[in-house]
Order: structure tokens, then sequence, then C-alpha cells
């Protein structure tokens, strides 16, 4: 008979914010259940039980956990099966999975780290062990889950700012796209892409500092007010500067408004001075300007855009070696910058349009 059960043990520390760590253990074996919650009673878990992977699978797809102790060899789907399915059909690719085997071949816990578990445990385990191995795992993804709730916040607020500087909430996510489209020809690796495309949201953060009065000012700007507003890079640098997983894409809110002969603002760097990820990120933010349409200005065409492109590179304003990469996927495959249609929105997204539908954004 199919059976799904929860335990509470409240003995020990517990997780951040004072909620218990959520432990889910998939298990064919009864009795191999029963001992992990006997173990585990020593700390601070809520238990979830299910006895085969179809089920466990079912419960991941509802609800959260902190920690799946999941039994290697189980009739049906296995727990290699129910890894793989975990990471690549639940989307679930940072939830901390500790395999549990009676086997001692390293070939069968090789095969189940590239099925995605993250850890594993030996039978016969010892209590400390075991308690070690899921209170680490459980902590670690708590502070995950901070992490994340923190970029989030930071990009929803982002956002916020595209929509209230008069640009659509469709800017953040092409600008992001375009610069990993970029990035992908230059050859660059996945961290650099990462900062890229964090940059294409969190570039403008540092408006939030910017008065009103200034950002929202119809007309053009007087050079005292273009002294305040140059001053929103060195802010989103200041508001980003406290997460760890930033520090790449820092120098990219920071200076990508330099210019290649040092014109350019805040620090008035020249050429390599300007970090490379924010010489390619200013050049597709251009091109994002260019083609689409904004308060002040219709849409420009391939051939406009290309034009005033280069135009730039002749006044010495951009890096011309990149330039000429960006221009080559412009004119040949200019379909790779469009926004996929099966775009999804990410986490950010969501709260972003959460807050706009309260209305609170319609401040003209």
């Amino acid at each position: 008979m199919n059976t799904i059960a929860t335990d509470r043990h409240r003995v020990g520390t517990l997780g951040e914010g004072g909620d218990e760590y959520r432990i889910l253990i998939i298990d064919d074996d009864g009795s191999q259940r029963r001992l992990e919650k006997e173990v585990l009673s020593a700390g601070a878990y809520r238990i979830t039980e299910v006895e085969d992977g179809v089920q466990g699978l079912q419960i991941l797809a509802r609800e959260e956990f902190d920690v799946v102790l999941l039994d290697k060899c189980m009739p049906g789907i296995d727990g290699d099966q129910v890894c793989r399915k975990v990471r690549q059909e639940l989307g679930l690719t940072l939830l901390p999975i500790i395999m549990v085997t009676g086997s001692d071949s390293d070939d069968e816990m090789q095969k189940s780290m590239q099925a995605g578990a993250s850890d594993f445990v030996r039978k016969p385990f010892s209590t400390a062990e075991l308690l070690a191995r899921v209170n680490s795992a459980a902590t670690h993804k708590r502070l995950t889950d901070q992490m994340d709730d923190a970029e989030s916040l930071l990009f929803a607020l982002a956002r916020m700012v595209e929509a209230k500087d008069t640009n659509t909430g469709d800017h953040c996510s092409r600008l992001a796209h375009i610069s990993v489209v970029f990035g992908t020809a230059l050859g660059l690796d996945r961290s650099q892409l990462i900062a890229l495309q964090r940059g294409g949201v969190l570039h403008d953060i540092g408006k939030l500092g910017i008065p009103e009065s200034i950002l929202l000012k119809p007309g053009p700007l007087n050079e005292r007010e273009w002294v305040v507003m140059r001053q929103h890079t060195v802010i989103g640098e200041q508001i980003c500067s406290g997460l760890q997983s930033m520090r790449a894409t820092l120098p990219i809110i920071r200076s990508h408004h330099e210019r290649w002969d040092g014109s350019g603002y805040p620090d008035g760097l020249a050429k390599e001075q300007i970090p490379f990820l924010a010489r390619v990120f200013q050049i597709a933010d251009i091109y994002d300007a260019l083609s689409h349409k904004r308060p002040y200005k219709k849409a420009m065409g391939i051939e406009q855009v290309t034009g005033i492109m280069e135009m730039e590179v002749k006044k010495g304003w951009r890096d011309p070696e990149l330039m000429a990469v960006f221009l080559d996927i412009v004119r040949n495959r200019p379909q790779d910058l469009q926004l996929p249609d099966e775009f999804q929105q990410d986490k950010a997204s969501r709260i972003f349009e959460s807050i706009r539908r309260t209305g609170v954004l319609d401040w003209r």
C-alpha cells in the first residue's frame, strides 16, 4: 500500500528564521525509513516519508524541502532515475539529495553523482555521520535560498527602476538576452555569461538613488543635473556590492558608460582600462536603445542602427574589435538578438509584475 507520512522532531537547532528543516525520505524499505527517522530525531527536522520514486517526484513537485534522503536501489524508478528527473524535469538544481546505499562500489556512486546526487552515505551509517551530512546540506540550502531571495529582490527593484524611468520591463529581459548572445559569440565562459545576464537587469539599479525631479524630468537635463545623474553607476555598484555572487557584475554596473577614448563616466577610463565585460555590455545596451521604441524616439531599422554604431567607433567611443563582432551578428543573424517567444519569466520578473498590478508604478 502506498504511504506518505509526516512526522515532527523538535530537539536541536532550528533552521534559519526558526523554521524546522524539512526532510524528505524516499525508500521502499519501511524499516530503513524508521531507522533514518529515529536517527534524525536527534535533530530539529520535519520529516516526510514516501515508499517509492514516483511518490517522491509527485510530492517534490508540490512542496519544498531542504534535503532529500534517497535510496539508490528501489523497484520501478531507482534512485539515479529520481535524481535525473528532479534535476532535469522538476528543475530543482540546488536541492540537496543525499543518496543512501549499501553498495561499496565507487563506480556506482560516481553514476549517482553524475545523475545529480549531492552527497551519499553508505549503510550501515552512524548516527553522527547521517546527522552531520543532513544538517550540513540543510544549512547550505537555507543559505542558498537566502542568497536567491536577496538577488531576486535586487532584480525586482531594478525592473521597477526601468518602469519608473519610462522604459518597458522587457528592456531588462531583452538586454540580458542580447548580452548573452554576444558573449557566446565571443566564446565567453559560463560565469562571464551569467555576469552579463545579471548586468542586463541591474545596470541602472543605481537610479534608485537619483531624485525623481531629475530622473523624471520631461526636458533635457542641465549640467548640474547631469552631474547627479552620472552618479547612478556608482550608486548601483554600492547597492549590489554586498552580495558575493554579484562580484563579476559590479564592473558592468559601474563602467557601462565609459568610452574607449576616455570621455565617459564615472572614472574616465580608456581602452583596456575599461573592464572587458563592461565593454561587451555597453555595445548590447546601445543596440537595444537604438532598435527599440522609447518615449522620445521611434525604433530604428538595422541600417540606421548599424550606421550609428559604426559612427560611434569612428568617434572613438567604442572598442572597434568588439563592435566588429557584434555588427556581424546584427547583419547576418539579427533574429538571434530577438527575445524568444518561449521566454520564461524569472522569479524577479514575477515579483515585478505582481507589484505592477497593484498600480503603485503609475507615477505619471
